[in-house]
């Protein structure tokens, strides 16, 4: 299997969520699925930097 195709069936899962989105009417979940990427990415990338301290502070 080639690294694209590969790719495709790993990113499928975002297509079948809008599809759920959309024909489900569960628009509520897209800004809460956006914020926990938005954070749990926030959190990978700052991970043992200088801004850990001013994370804790704030949870």
């Amino acid at each position: 299997m080639s690294f694209w195709s590969n790719l495709k069936v790993r990113l499928s899962i975002f297509s079948e969520f809008w599809y759920f989105l959309r024909f489900r009417k569960r628009w509520w979940l897209g800004p809460i699925i956006f914020f926990l990427i938005l954070l749990s990415l926030f959190i990978i990338l700052t991970e043992g930097s200088a801004v850990m301290p001013f994370i804790y502070t704030l949870f």
